[in-house]
């Protein structure tokens, strides 16, 4: 497991900031209909019980677009991804396939409101990730998404550069077929409430879908 360290720019722009990651052995496959069961299902649910307008105020949506005002970014030009999904969703656009670890991890992130970062540990650099806030200038390019304005964000780097914001991971770290390892994050702008609850969510999964018969769980703030 690596260490993570949040900054004191983070701890000064979101006082309440707390996190949990999720370490763990996995096997990834290009699809797997269980899990795509349960997507569907939230997908009903969301989309019969929620209006467009209701999703900027989930609680740890409205705390995440609050943490980006705090740290100079425009959360309406640059959504949390967990909003980003839901939106997607009302719209009537179907969640998109990648692959079984990166829809585990959108599932939670839909299910919760928290942005999640997924990443392939073994291509992170370093014994240790920090939390802090993006700069101007600062290269990074987000999946599928080309070259990222992150100066405001905030943005987990390692020993090359940042590696994931609440709006898009790295293309450096990402994960794909290949990958065996996991790291993901949960990031609570709205502090510790449901941080476990969505981190034991992401173990049980990968123990489910991903052949995860074992994993590590840390929190920070």
């Amino acid at each position: 497991m690596f260490e993570i360290k949040v900054s004191q720019e983070i701890k000064d722009a979101c006082p309440v900031f707390a996190g949990a990651a999720v370490y763990a052995a996995v096997k990834n496959t290009a699809y797997c209909e269980g899990l795509w069961k349960e997507i569907n299902a939230f997908t009903e649910e969301l989309t019969t019980t929620t209006q467009i307008e209701d999703i900027k105020h989930q609680p740890v949506i409205a705390a995440t677009r609050e943490a980006y005002k705090r740290c100079g970014k425009d959360p309406g030009r640059y959504r949390p991804s967990a909003e980003a999904l839901r939106r997607r969703l009302m719209r009537g656009i179907p969640l998109y396939q990648i692959d079984t670890l990166v829809d585990l991890i959108n599932l939670v992130s839909l299910r919760t409101g928290h942005s999640i970062g997924g990443f392939d540990a073994d291509k992170i650099q370093g014994a240790y990730l920090e939390l802090g806030i993006g700069k101007a200038g600062e290269p990074f390019e987000g999946i599928g998404k080309g070259v990222l304005n992150i100066e405001g964000l905030p943005v987990y780097r390692d020993a090359s550069g940042g590696i994931g914001t609440p709006t898009s991971d790295n293309e450096r770290t990402k994960m794909n077929l290949g990958t065996t390892h996991i790291l993901a994050i949960v990031n609570g702008y709205n502090g510790k409430k449901g941080l476990k609850e969505a981190a034991e969510m992401i173990q049980s999964l990968l123990n489910e879908y991903a052949e995860s018969d074992s994993s590590e769980l840390i929190f920070f703030e």
